[in-house]
């Protein structure tokens, strides 16, 4: 018998950019930027990815790990307030089996310094998945790689 569980877990990363919020926005939305920093193994080998950025689209991104395992993230994208707000919901998987869903909401502020970002995930791991704060780590991971795409792209602009 599977005994089934679900544990509880929200957390929150702010970080200041140097950058417009027009470029971090699209960080986000352009599935070739997103492309460019969203990943926290660069050893991973990517599988498949698809981004269709607009209310009720869905991203898919399959990677497999150093030792072969598929790891698949699935979103759907709930509401988004261009240049301000995005908010949508994702399972992640180990193989086949699904071991957290989440609820994600990024808020975007312009400062006079670039854009201030702040991610808050709201997760639940399932079935004894027992995360040990990676979730957390691999978040803060993407937001570092966000943060050196869009300052290195804001430092070559003309």
């Amino acid at each position: 018998m599977t005994k089934h569980s679900a544990m509880h877990e929200t957390f929150a990363i702010g970080r200041k950019m140097r950058a417009p919020v027009s470029r971090v926005f699209a960080a986000w939305a352009d599935p070739e930027a997103k492309r460019q920093w969203f990943a926290c193994h660069d050893e991973w080998v990517s599988l498949e990815y698809s981004l269709d950025f607009r209310v009720g689209g869905q991203e898919r991104n399959r990677v497999a790990d150093s030792d072969g395992v598929p790891h698949t993230y699935e979103a759907r994208y709930l509401d988004i307030v261009p240049q301000a707000r995005i908010i949508y919901a994702y399972d992640m998987k180990l193989g086949e089996t699904r071991i957290s869903a989440s609820l994600a909401t990024i808020t975007f502020e312009a400062t006079p310094s670039g854009t201030t970002m702040l991610f808050t995930e709201q997760v639940v791991f399932l079935d004894g998945y027992a995360d040990g704060g990676s979730r957390r780590q691999g978040t803060e991971i993407l937001v570092d790689r966000i943060q050196a795409y869009v300052e290195r792209d804001a430092s070559t602009a003309h």
